[in-house]
């Protein structure tokens, strides 16, 4: 089941889609559901959930229907100059990858993770017993 269709993809675009668009964009909202699937624990009934997983969903395809195109939607960085003519865009996934922006992740909970230490407590005591070797204290 995906969390949006055509029509909320076609919205988003402002366009509508040929036939054979609409089979790849079908089998785009079902691949970004999957991985919303599996990141995500979905709890049935959550309609604020549901809502946030509709509209990443929506994101991740127009992000890969739009790579490469001329669509400034997938830019990353454009360049416009008036002399010469010029005008250059760099897209963020050229090739058409899904993924998920930070913001997604931190609107539907998804966390990557953090490193930390912990003092270790010896013998209930943090630090030096002044019984080591070495011990200048």
């Amino acid at each position: 089941m995906a969390y949006a269709d055509v029509e909320d993809i076609e919205t988003r675009l402002q366009r509508t889609f040929t036939s054979s668009e609409e089979a790849n964009v079908e089998a785009l909202l079902d691949s970004a559901s999957a991985v919303l699937n599996k990141l995500v624990n979905v709890i049935e009934g959550d309609t604020e959930q549901a809502d946030l997983l509709k509209f990443v969903c929506t994101n991740m395809v127009c992000r890969a229907v739009t790579a490469g195109s001329m669509d400034v939607l997938g830019a990353s960085q454009t360049s416009i100059t008036a002399g010469a003519y010029t005008q250059s865009y760099s897209f963020a996934t050229p090739s058409g990858d899904m993924y998920l922006t930070k913001l997604e992740k931190r609107l539907l909970g998804i966390t990557t993770g953090y490193i930390g230490s912990i003092e270790p407590l010896i013998k209930g005591w943090y630090g030096c017993d002044n019984r080591c070797i070495n011990c200048s204290e």
